[in-house]
């Protein structure tokens, strides 16, 4: 059987402790687990993996940003996620920190989470496995991942590409902005 294919963003924002912004998803996929937030992008209107960030952060945590205060971190795969599809996903990091916890959203609560304190939260098991270990590793540098998810629960994990946070020189530009909704 085929299964679709679908795309989205993820976006690690931070506030000034370095502590990580998780929602606690009140809807599939990952429903009662902490993920960043972001969405999937408008496919029917060419929607770029950039610009979905973009509209997810003013959307999900009302802030205005422009793609110069995206750090594109990693490209993740996961092919059969849950028997339900495949997921291409581009993990951008704000490059701004963020001031304060953003008001409730109808897609779950948020909550900012210091490195140590994620080993105790409910993860996605691909999350947990290698999609934020590779993050902390490859934070300010890039990294793809493929992930075969088999129906017996077990995955199959294989990096395609690692450039380490020392060989990029990335600099916040300052652009982003709060709105209120």
């Amino acid at each position: 059987m085929a299964l679709p294919y679908k795309i989205s963003t993820l976006l690690y924002c931070f506030n000034e402790r370095d502590e990580v912004l998780l929602l606690e998803r009140r809807k599939e996929p990952n429903r009662g687990l902490w993920s960043p937030c972001g969405g999937k992008l408008k496919m029917e209107t060419g929607e770029s993996p950039y610009t979905c960030a973009c509209r997810e952060a003013e959307e999900e945590i009302g802030l205005r940003i422009l793609p110069t205060d995206l750090h594109l971190t990693g490209i993740v795969t996961e092919h059969g996620y849950e028997g339900q599809s495949h997921w291409l996903m581009f993990l951008f990091e704000l490059t701004e920190k963020l001031a304060k916890l953003p008001p409730p959203h109808d897609e779950g609560r948020f909550s900012f989470f210091s490195r140590d304190a994620l080993k105790g939260l409910a993860l996605p098991q691909t999350d947990r496995e290698q999609i934020w270990p590779l993050f902390w590793r490859h934070r300010g540098g890039f990294f793809a991942a493929h992930c075969h998810c088999h129906p017996d629960g077990r995955n199959d994990w294989k990096l395609e590409e690692s450039t380490q946070p020392s060989t990029i020189n990335h600099q916040p530009s300052g652009n982003a902005r709060r709105t209120d909704h």
